[in-house]
């Protein structure tokens, strides 16, 4: 497994491998691994890449100022041995120094689907999310890059910048891993307290709970009651069409719910299409 941590590196050996007739795949990660994102790598091979490319960077470009950009877990030995033994042929540590330079002044902004959910909550977050990403695909040269569904709208912003900026590659979006008891995986949840790691389940069990043919009004109430009652402060309860991310009035096959609550400081994200 090679590693890089200069970009220019990883460029001119993606670029020869491509040229050389190599499937390349392009896992982008912040780091802290769980089998959230192994799967992601799973989804790699399944899909028969010979070169399977996990970035690893905690993109402060993404990041609110009051937000968790310095305490973000990292660990970047664990990392590589999770990478190593889920069969990823190159990891990218690239540093913020080196991938915005000191006079970096051209940023992507996608303007109709970030607009809402967490576009709303987190102002310049999606125009961090495109700028890196977009980076990332200049630099690993991928024929396909896999994301979670677990970031929904993300995924979704993602596919669209890719298809308005006519980039030659394709999005895979994979299922969200859970933990046995329903959690979403998360590099988040390591915030969590026992207590708050309880309260969160509700996020899960509440989109289990939703069915086609119901008033979005009435749902919204329902679980947003639900959610305060244990303890979490709703940020935002939402069903929009599971392509637009329009909103809708009724549930119905291809909605998407989309939660998010501050569970004690912790900010947490779920989603479930219907």
């Amino acid at each position: 497994m090679k590693i890089f941590r200069e970009p220019s590196k990883l460029q001119k050996w993606a670029r020869s491998r491509s040229k050389a007739g190599a499937k390349i795949a392009l896992v982008p990660t912040m780091g802290y691994l769980h089998e959230g994102h192994l799967s992601l790598i799973a989804e790699a091979k399944k899909r028969k890449a010979d070169e399977i490319i996990v970035s690893v960077f905690v993109n402060p470009v993404q990041f609110g100022p009051n937000e968790d950009f310095a305490k973000y877990p990292r660990d970047e030995k664990a990392d590589l041995a999770k990478c190593r033994a889920a069969g990823a042929t190159a990891v990218f540590f690239p540093t913020s120094e080196n991938m915005y330079l000191k006079d970096h002044s051209v940023y992507i902004d996608e303007e109709l689907l970030s607009k809402g959910l967490c576009g709303a909550r987190r102002p310049g977050h999606f125009r961090g999310v495109c700028t890196v990403v977009a980076k990332l695909f200049n630099l690993a040269h991928p024929d396909f890059a896999v994301f979670g569904m677990k970031d929904y709208q993300q995924a979704q912003v993602i596919k669209r910048m890719v298809r308005d900026l006519n980039f030659d590659l394709d999005i895979v979006v994979a299922p969200i891993v859970r933990e046995k008891s329903g959690l979403a995986m998360s590099s988040r949840n390591t915030y969590l307290s026992d207590e708050e790691r309880v309260r969160a389940l509700a996020l899960s069990r509440l989109l289990k709970s939703v069915e086609a043919g119901k008033s979005v009004k009435t749902e919204k109430a329902r679980i947003t009651k639900a959610l305060e009652k244990e303890g979490l402060k709703v940020d935002y309860v939402e069903f929009v069409d599971g392509e637009t991310l329009e909103d809708v009035k009724k549930t119905a096959k291809g909605v998407c719910v989309l939660l998010a609550v501050y569970n004690g400081k912790t900010r947490l994200i779920d989603n479930r299409v219907i």
